[in-house]
């Protein structure tokens, strides 16, 4: 073999990492760990009966456990660098799953909503006719030994289509005493609650 040859394949090796390799190459945490992460965003009742959508292979999302109480929990990404598990109600699950979707193929920021709102006006999209909830921890990492997400916080949601500052009397002020309103008039309003409340 040439020396510039070996002298390429050497280097290349040495810069090989994690996120270098394929998706279904990466590291997947038992299914058992990934259910148990995700669903800690819940508050503690809920945990059990929640369903969890987790990693088989990274980079494809699958069921891990149904649901029996009509919550479904996304698992921590493996190809991601910093912690974050979710949990919604499934009535927000075709509007939640389009959006997944719609990153995948590589649409952005605000588009991401143009399109799910158009898709809602057409009725392509379902929306849940009552509030629906989603609980939300973000952090460094999740430690396993001791079943704790390191640096995290949480957040929570109560999504009400087309909500109004006029029909919920909430300012889209944030703030860390009261509730707020986002994204008021679409398919996407949701109040929001500073966890320091």
């Amino acid at each position: 073999m040439p020396r510039s040859l070996i002298a390429r394949v050497v280097s290349g090796l040495t810069v090989l990492s994690a996120s270098a390799l394929p998706l279904a190459a990466q590291a997947v945490p038992p299914a058992a760990q990934q259910i148990a992460a995700a669903v800690l965003a819940l508050p503690e009742g809920m945990r059990a009966d929640a369903g969890v959508m987790g990693y088989k292979v990274a980079g494809k999302l699958e069921w891990l456990r149904p649901s029996k109480n009509g919550m479904m929990c996304l698992a921590d990404d493996p190809a991601e660098d910093k912690f974050h598990v979710s949990c919604y109600h499934d009535g927000m699950d075709s509007f939640m799953a389009r959006g997944r979707a719609i990153r995948l193929e590589g649409v952005k920021g605000p588009n991401v909503d143009s399109i799910r709102f158009k898709e809602v006006a057409s009725g392509k999209i379902k929306m849940p006719t009552a509030p629906a909830s989603l609980y939300q921890i973000f952090g460094d990492s999740y430690d396993a030994a001791t079943g704790k997400v390191v640096k995290g916080s949480s957040l929570f949601v109560v999504y009400i289509p087309f909500a109004t500052e006029k029909s919920t009397g909430l300012s889209t002020k944030s703030s860390d005493k009261a509730p707020w309103l986002m994204f008021p008039g679409t398919p996407k309003a949701h109040i929001m609650f500073a966890s320091t409340m």
